[in-house]
């Protein structure tokens, strides 16, 4: 199951555990039910402002920021450190 389909089954359980429509919660992210359908089913062409959105009503928009946050991205710090490793070599 791919994250974004994943995402998309929570959002759905969210939403229902509230007890909220489609209708209703079409309207409260600004979209449109067939969107919103959409989004539920992980589909990833549904705009990421339109997730944002969703996280955002569900009081979860702060994750987002977390996405790639420089001190958790393993691979880039290994990159830093084999140019910094390089540069000490060339000199």
């Amino acid at each position: 199951m791919s994250s974004l389909v994943l995402f998309g089954a929570h959002l759905r359980t969210a939403r229902q555990r509230r007890d909220e429509s489609l209708r209703t919660m079409a309207a409260r992210i600004g979209t449109s039910i067939p969107t919103l359908r959409r989004m539920e089913a992980g589909d990833p062409k549904v705009a990421i402002g339109v997730y944002a959105t969703a996280l955002w009503i569900f009081g979860k928009a702060s994750t987002l920021g977390d996405i790639l946050e420089p001190a958790s991205d393993e691979y880039a710090t290994m990159l830093d450190v084999d140019r910094a490793d390089r540069r000490r070599a060339r000199r």
